[in-house]
């Protein structure tokens, strides 16, 4: 074969990764593909492939698979552990299994670890190995986490994947690394790593491999574990047992009577607008997730999976966005969208809430709660600021004291989120601050210089 063609598809909200790999025949082979099939199917129909070969390294955690929307809707044949239990049709691999891509083989490596039935899959032209898909075993700068299938099981888990990844450093210098999980995951990456590398540049960099012995990365490993969203505990299953398909990118469109009758039912009212237009009027007791990548995480840390969910969203929002990033983590209950926006509720004398934004100037005589993840906060923080990360606050908002508090993150979105969960467990004294850490040290250098 001429050049070997692999297409990152980058999900910058999750910090994972999908390849298409083009095998020059017309087809390709999809890797980790997620439910959200828009960019995989954009870049085929832009080469003028069929994906023919779907492949999963593991069963996945933090978002849907794509595998069987692409046996169904393309014909693909899937490819997955045979140990991994998956209950619609797949070719089960195991460990030294190949399959024939047509001029290129697909050879599977056991690499348990991230999970119990995890498989890498090394990319090979006759003898040579030009790349491999790593997964969840080694990424860029580290490996992923150990402790989505349960406590008791996270050291053996983490015993399993450091074996898997000595295994995988004794490839070759050149051969390519493609790994799924990247910066951003909750999966150790470390921030602002490549998506890609090599075993050459993983053997010489990644400090999970350098460890000196087997205790040494699992003590490295397990002290770099943060929280993760509660999803994560429930897609493996669904995953396993195979993600209903879904049609449509279109949101029901609801009156404000309608709405209010869901909310009455226990249905959630999700505002996807911008923080400072959310703060300036809002659905009384709506959650703030604003539309960007992060979207989806949030989502499914902050909101009931099976709660009913009313989207609020400004015109020029897309709801085709808002609805795949729901679904790729397993959100399908999306109930409607309130018929013209926040204007609609008002203009059938609809109450509303409000939240105020201000700058660091409100630091001065407020508490202030720091929802940011505990790395963050320990990183650099406001002097006496307390940390409750967000996603702990949908059940400890109750626990804080009803008094003046100034909610901040990094640039505001998690925070106007947090102060919407305050303001629905009735807290009334609650203001966000615009932007982080660095804008209150540069308004506090500001004003020092100013005084001298």
């Amino acid at each position: 074969m001429g050049d070997i063609n692999v297409i990152p598809l980058v999900d910058e909200g999750l910090g994972n990764s999908a390849y298409l790999l083009d095998l020059d025949d017309g087809r390709a082979l999809a890797v980790d593909a997620g439910r959200d099939l828009r960019a995989l199917h954009d870049a085929a129909r832009r080469r003028g492939l069929t994906v023919a070969y779907a492949a999963d390294t593991h069963l996945h955690a933090d978002f849907l698979t794509g595998a069987v929307e692409l046996a169904r809707a393309d014909g693909a044949q899937v490819l997955a552990s045979a140990s991994g239990g998956r209950e619609y049709p797949h070719t089960g691999l195991a460990d030294g299994d190949e399959v024939d891509l047509g001029g290129l083989r697909l050879r599977a490596l056991a690499t348990p670890g991230h999970t119990r039935e995890h498989l890498a899959y090394e990319l090979l032209d006759d003898s040579r190995t030009l790349g491999v898909f790593t997964g969840g075993s080694l990424i860029v700068g580290s490996a992923a986490r150990t402790d989505l299938v349960s406590p008791e099981r996270t050291e053996e888990l983490a015993r399993a994947q450091y074996r898997s990844l000595q295994r995988l450093a004794r490839l070759d210098d050149v051969v390519a690394v493609w790994p799924t999980h990247g910066a951003g995951s909750f999966c150790s990456a470390p921030p602002g790593a490549e998506r890609t590398s090599t075993i050459g540049a993983e053997r010489a960099t990644n400090s999970l491999l350098g460890a000196e012995s087997e205790d040494a990365f699992v003590a490295q490993l397990l002290d770099s574990l943060g929280t993760f969203p509660p999803y994560f505990l429930r897609l493996g299953e669904i995953n396993r047992r195979g993600p209903a398909p879904v049609e449509g990118d279109t949101l029901r469109a609801l009156t404000a009577a309608e709405v209010a009758h869901l909310v009455t039912a226990g249905a959630q009212v999700v505002d996807v607008r911008p923080l400072a237009d959310f703060g300036a009027a809002h659905v009384p007791g709506s959650l703030s997730i604003p539309l960007r990548p992060a979207f989806a995480t949030w989502l499914g840390w902050l909101v009931d999976a099976d709660s009913p969910i009313v989207v609020v969203r400004d015109p020029d929002q897309d709801p085709a966005e808002i609805i795949w990033q729901a679904r790729k983590v397993g959100y399908d209950q999306l109930a409607g969208e309130l018929d013209g926006g926040l204007s609609a509720w008002t203009a059938a004398h609809r109450p509303t809430g409000s939240i105020p934004v201000a700058g660091p100037e409100v630091l001065d005589d407020s508490r202030v709660l720091d929802v940011r993840q505990s790395g963050e906060y320990r990183a650099g923080h406001v002097p006496g600021a307390d940390n409750i990360e967000l996603g702990a606050l949908t059940t400890r908002a109750v626990e804080l004291p009803d008094e003046p508090m100034v909610v901040m993150c990094g640039h505001g979105e998690r925070a106007m989120g947090a102060a919407s969960l305050l303001a629905r467990t009735g807290h009334h004294h609650v203001t966000v601050l615009e932007g982080g850490p660095e804008d209150w040290a540069d308004t506090t250098a500001i004003a020092l210089e100013a005084g001298q």
